[in-house]
């Protein structure tokens, strides 16, 4: 339960200055393009912080071993979704592109096997 508050609460905090960096760090400096592609990797690690604060909120009435799964594949959705369209953003390194789907399919079973959990256990 306290694991994914912190880890929630680390990762918005991460996703407001990575969007300020990239709002006044980043501008002119990478083009429009790349500079939209890092404010999604911002919007999505801001949107799963949130939901990994839920989980570690909900963890604190049930505990649940599909609970856990969905924070964990929530978090190693942030890292492979957000953190790859971040370094695609400055490296223009367009394989990284290749690793993003596999953290929307994380974000996705995430927030599946959290409706399972609330289903099954609230």
């Amino acid at each position: 339960m306290k694991l994914f508050i912190i880890l929630g609460a680390i990762n918005a905090f991460v996703a407001v200055a990575l969007g300020a960096f990239g709002a006044h760090g980043l501008e002119g400096k990478i083009s429009d393009k790349y500079l939209a592609v890092w404010q999604t990797g911002v919007h999505y690690q801001m949107f799963h912080a949130i939901g990994l604060l839920i989980i570690g909120v909900l963890l604190g009435k049930v505990s649940s071993p599909i609970m856990n799964w969905s924070g964990w594949l929530m978090f190693a959705g942030i890292i492979l979704f957000s953190g790859s369209l971040y370094v695609l953003s400055v490296s223009g390194i367009k394989v990284l592109g290749a690793i993003t789907p596999l953290g929307g399919v994380a974000f996705l079973a995430a927030w599946v096997l959290l409706v399972v959990a609330t289903v099954k256990h609230l």
